[in-house]
């Protein structure tokens, strides 16, 4: 099977970590922690040739292939210097693989599962950039997952690491655990109360960080908003978990709060956003990513709220995804203009809502 074969077939898979049930999901999207590694004795990426790069892609890609075949699972690996611009997109939007694998250097790889749950990428900052994803507010249990993982494939493969320091990294920021662990939350009650400005300095004074629906460097769409820790030197695992988990509990009882005032003190007002909102998605022969994102935030609002009794969280989920550029151009099976893009796009959305 060739590259943009399994492309395409991931684009078919079912997406667990957004399309799932899980704890606290009618705020929390999805949870995420990622670990970053490098191979002991090797130059970091950004130094090393391209023969290097290729000679790890090669040892790591072996470690993970005798992981996955101890542990009975099936992976998907691509080489991503070798893939188009559409396809390397749609692991983008897909959240398999960061913005600066979109210009990836050479050596670079991915490695999935196929509900794309669980992946690697090799050779981007780091030489290995270990992930997991699942629905709702659980990093607990996925700590648990991504470090089993993590001991297997240590067995395999020789990580960097300084008895003072910890595991050695390309950014100074990611000493010590290597660990960044993330909750990816929709926030519409504190934007449209006026108290998300107030929230998010308070993310940062705790010293945490918050991203948009890309992560780093990426703009905020949908109120969707990613928190996470800034730095993973001096504080153990579990310490970091207990910090983060602490902060976003926090947030999720603000946004509750946040809701149920909206809808006792401002009926007509909430009523009006998420009506013309589904009326937009309903009605619209042109649409582009920004309005269908910031549509789609309102119409989950009033899913939740009860306001709809045809449409589900999770497909509103899913088609925060669908949405998006390169996955309409799958779905169209061909590369589109922008013009053609917002006609697909409100195409799509008509299909969704008028079934």
């Amino acid at each position: 099977m060739t590259q943009e074969e399994q492309i395409n077939q991931l684009f078919r898979q079912r997406v667990c970590w957004i399309t799932d049930s899980g704890p606290e999901d009618d705020i929390a999207i999805s949870s995420r922690i990622r670990f970053a590694r490098n191979v002991a004795g090797e130059q970091f990426p950004i130094r090393a040739d391209d023969e290097t790069l290729c000679r790890i892609r090669s040892e790591v890609l072996e470690g993970i292939r005798n992981v996955s075949a101890a542990e009975s699972f099936h992976v998907c690996e691509f080489e991503v210097d070798s893939l188009s611009q559409l396809d390397r997109l749609f692991l983008l939007e897909r959240h398999l693989i960061s913005r600066e694998f979109m210009n990836p250097r050479h050596g670079a790889a991915l490695v999935t599962n196929r509900e794309q749950g669980a992946f690697v990428m090799v050779n981007e900052e780091d030489h290995l950039r270990i992930q997991v994803l699942a629905p709702g507010f659980q990093l607990k249990a996925l700590w648990d997952r991504i470090d089993r993982f993590d001991d297997r494939l240590s067995g395999h493969i020789p990580f960097a690491f300084d008895s003072q320091y910890g595991y050695l990294t390309a950014c100074p920021t990611n000493l010590g655990t290597g660990m960044r662990a993330s909750v990816m939350l929709h926030l519409p009650g504190l934007v449209l109360s006026g108290q998300i400005q107030a929230v998010l300095q308070g993310v940062g004074k705790l010293g945490l960080a918050a991203r948009g629906f890309y992560g780093e460097g990426s703009q905020t769409l949908g109120n969707l908003y990613q928190i996470s820790n800034q730095s993973s030197l001096g504080e153990s695992e579990a310490q970091i978990l207990e910090r983060i988990c602490a902060v976003i509990s926090q947030i999720i009882a603000h946004e509750k709060k946040a809701r149920m005032l909206l809808l006792s003190n401002r009926r007509d007002f909430l009523l009006d956003h998420v009506g013309r909102a589904y009326g937009l998605l309903k009605h619209s022969y042109l649409i582009t990513g920004e309005e269908s994102l910031n549509a789609l935030s309102a119409l989950r609002l009033g899913v939740d709220m009860k306001m709809f009794k045809t449409v589900g969280i999770h497909t509103v989920n899913e088609l925060f995804l669908l949405v998006q550029s390169a996955h309409l151009q799958k779905y169209a099976g061909r590369e589109l203009e922008q013009e053609e893009r917002d006609a697909v796009r409100a195409a799509l959305l008509r299909k969704y809502f008028q079934e």
